[in-house]
């Protein structure tokens, strides 16, 4: 990818060297195997740098064109497919997901944990498709440590995965309803399964497979090419190797490119997680948002659409988020209709603008998008242990020190 010279944007070359020397000293003290960082500003690429390796144990250098595992990067994807399907009238926001589920309908909210139980209790109201957009549905993941509800989705998996190992969305979503919430529709944010319930609805108003409308709807009109669900033979040499912390120092790998289960096709399409990209990809989905929706002539949403996305939707009793490992970066934050937004730069600690908005990935990636500054950062690393190191937020930090207009 073509990039222009910083200066012409109000960026300082010299200043915007001091990220190349940061994250190259996380590939030197073997905290990541490589990375790339991508920053856009005012429609123009002015920083596309490679760091490190991309597969240690093959001895590949990291490539521009090198595809990564964006996990949750996949959201902020799926909540514009929902809501380019909001502008043809689909479906209103407050609009039960009943509607496009009739499961939804039976759902119960957890109460309280007894020796014979979970104790649950009728919903107050219905799961609306702005609960689900803004994690306030209940939905949470599974977790075998967490509370009674986590504990219940996290074993209710595990048996399903000794019957059906790759379940379709409508087959994944028909179980989920048959477990409770959480809590109260809209009282609590609380991340999880919402988006992944999402995929599944574009799939129910669409009549596409949930893959083929993000191919044919978004990015194929974008130019969008190596963005999928899973990665074909042809590009398996192109996979980034997935690593973590070892014993001690150091790295080890998690995730072999030639055994990874993104080198097959899945049935189970997440909305909430399931996507590989590249760098440039990425950057184009995200040039579309700070465009209000559109790039170079192909529209997906219009202006209003998108602001309606990134503004703030949680009420003042449901802020700050808490969501480990974040919680201390997502203070001055409420959430949109799939990113988190700054709604008080003092409050946030960090840099930005006030409704600048952004979302990462557990492989700490990472992307935001400032409007205010037309600027754009990207972050693609694979390293497994979300918040371990602070790598994103030093990047975000180094490139506004580099703005100098």
């Amino acid at each position: 990818m073509n990039t222009i010279a910083p200066e012409e944007v109000g960026i300082s070359s010299p200043r915007l060297n001091r990220i190349g020397k940061a994250m190259q000293s996380y590939v030197d003290e073997r905290k990541l195997a490589g990375l790339i960082t991508m920053i856009a500003r005012r429609g123009q690429v002015l920083h596309f740098e490679r760091f490190g390796m991309m597969d240690i144990e093959a001895g590949k250098s990291m490539q521009s064109d090198t595809i990564f595992r964006i996990h949750s990067m996949t959201k902020p994807i799926t909540s514009v497919a929902v809501m380019m399907l909001y502008e043809q009238g689909d479906f209103q926001l407050k609009d039960p997901v009943s509607r496009f589920i009739p499961g939804f309908k039976d759902v119960r909210v957890f109460m309280n944990s007894t020796e014979s139980g979970l104790e649950l209790a009728e919903p107050e109201r219905e799961v609306t498709m702005q609960d689900l957009l803004t994690h306030t549905s209940g939905l949470v993941y599974g977790d075998p440590e967490g509370s009674p509800v986590e504990v219940a989705v996290w074993q209710a998996d595990r048996e399903a995965e000794k019957v059906t190992p790759d379940e379709t969305l409508e087959e994944w979503v028909q179980r989920l309803v048959r477990l409770p919430l959480a809590h109260q529709p809209g009282s609590k944010w609380h991340y999880g399964l919402s988006t992944d319930v999402l995929g599944y609805v574009v799939e129910v108003i669409s009549g596409l497979a949930f893959d083929a409308f993000l191919k044919q709807r978004i990015f194929v009109p974008l130019g969008i090419m190596d963005t999928d669900f899973y990665v074909p033979q042809e590009k398996i040499d192109r996979l980034a190797a997935m690593y973590g912390p070892a014993e001690g120092d150091g790295l080890q790998i998690v995730d072999p490119p030639e055994t990874s289960a993104y080198s097959k096709p899945k049935r189970f399409l997440s909305g909430g997680g399931g996507l590989v990209s590249t760098a440039s990809d990425y950057m184009r989905f995200a040039q579309m948002l700070l465009n209000g929706g559109e790039l170079n002539g192909v529209r997906l949403l219009n202006r209003e659409t998108v602001e309606l996305m990134t503004t703030n939707h949680l009420s003042d009793e449901l802020i700050p988020i808490q969501l480990d490992p974040l919680t201390s970066y997502l203070k001055g934050h409420g959430f949109g209709l799939g990113f988190a937004v700054i709604t008080n730069v003092a409050q946030s600690g960090m840099f930005g603008s006030e409704g600048s908005y952004w979302w990462g990935g557990a492989a700490n990636t990472f992307f935001w998008v400032d409007p205010r500054e037309k600027l754009i950062g990207l972050i693609m690393p694979q390293f497994l242990a979300s918040g371990h190191y602070p790598i994103q937020w030093e990047f975000q930090e180094l490139s506004y020190l580099a703005i100098v207009d």
